[in-house]
């Protein structure tokens, strides 16, 4: 046996520590999971979303296109409708996307009796090329992004994620 005894005074203070240190690890285990957890989810950003439009039906002249897909946000899901607007570059499929890079309004081909060769925002009287290039001079900041596309094994178009304009 030890002839160190301990104390009631340090007992106390052992003991309290000991809560003390046990509290705040499970305040602190929770804070820590919410921080760390969204780095460890699997990412659903990378897929593609079947549409109704044959590859074969695709011309040079941008068509809209709207497909739909399951948005998940927490505990809610919901269906939500998109828009891109789809052509052909030669034997590229491109996809643009309608969102007005000033604003955040939706462009539309040949809206403006002006220019029909054009997408035109009508917000603010935004211009870009065909190729989603935005007009100098006019409100947009840069160029429309566009849709990852491909052919389904049955012909029909596929969009993937947004990225940045490669061809602007």
């Amino acid at each position: 046996m030890s002839n160190n005894k301990v104390t009631r005074r340090q007992f106390l203070s052992y003991t309290l520590t000991g809560v003390g240190g046990f509290m705040a690890a499970g305040m602190l285990m929770p804070m820590v999971r919410f921080a760390i957890d969204p780095v460890l989810q699997k990412k659903d950003g990378g897929d593609f979303i079947l549409t109704d439009l044959a590859v074969a039906d695709i011309t040079e002249e941008p068509t809209r296109v709207d497909f739909n897909f399951e948005q998940v946000d927490a505990w809610y899901s919901s269906e939500v409708t998109s828009t891109a607007w789809v052509y052909r570059n030669g034997d590229a499929i491109v996809a643009l996307s309608p969102v007005c890079k000033h604003l955040g309004c939706t462009v539309g081909w040949a809206t403006d009796s002006a220019h029909p060769d054009k997408f035109f925002c009508a917000c603010h009287a935004g211009l870009y090329e065909k190729n989603g290039k935005n007009v100098p001079g006019t409100p947009p900041r840069g160029p429309l992004d566009m849709f990852e596309a491909r052919e389904s094994a049955d012909g029909l178009l596929e969009l993937g994620p947004v990225v940045p304009n490669t061809l602007a």
